[in-house]
């Protein structure tokens, strides 16, 4: 496994679990057990979400046959990578509610609710990447995803392996990656940009 503190320098005192996650692309073919997937998902149930709707909702793939409806929606190149991956999620979000009418909050709430569940597969020594290359009107129909809900990622689960397991034109990106400063992305009192 690489050396999380060779690329990632926290510049303020936080918990070292926020560097310790990243996105790596091998995974050994190991199964998740049910206790510890449960736990993950435990952890996105108490994610903040506006007027407490938690709009996000997870389709699981962990059989052969499952990942298989997966794999047939998601781009060649991450296919490449991601079929070793034991647990594939697609993460939806219903945007309307009941009581509202339209949740224009969610796509960030179920942010949220991702951010915690890999924090906490972190956290339990698995790792996890997100995707966004996938086929969205394939994954809407293949999984029977209701109109009224987004769907915003998949999201491959497991053990890491080790980059060798990878194809050649992934090992370089094999490591975790660097973020700007916090003065980059940050303004006080009105938006600026530098």
């Amino acid at each position: 496994m690489n050396n999380v503190k060779e690329f990632r320098t926290a510049s303020h005192d936080i918990d070292p679990i926020y560097l310790q996650r990243w996105s790596p692309r091998s995974f050994l073919n190991k199964e998740v057990p049910e206790n510890v997937l449960h736990s993950i998902f435990e952890a996105a149930r108490w994610a903040p979400s506006a007027a407490n709707m938690q709009p996000w909702h997870f389709v699981v793939a962990r059989n052969d046959e499952d990942r298989a409806k997966f794999l047939s929606f998601i781009n060649e190149n991450n296919v490449a990578w991601c079929k070793k991956a034991p647990v594939l999620i697609a993460i939806t979000s219903k945007m309307d509610s009941e009581r509202f009418g339209d949740n224009v909050t969610h796509a960030f709430d179920t942010g949220a609710a991702w951010g915690y569940l890999a924090l906490e597969a972190t956290r339990k020594g698995l790792i996890t990447h997100g995707m966004g290359g996938f086929n969205r009107d394939q994954a809407r129909e293949i999984l029977q995803v209701p109109d009224n809900y987004a769907i915003q990622a998949i999201i491959a689960l497991g053990y890491k392996g080790e980059k060798d397991l990878l194809e050649e034109k992934f090992h370089e990106r094999e490591k975790p990656s660097d973020r700007k400063e916090v003065n980059a992305f940050i303004s006080e009192g009105m938006f600026t940009k530098e």
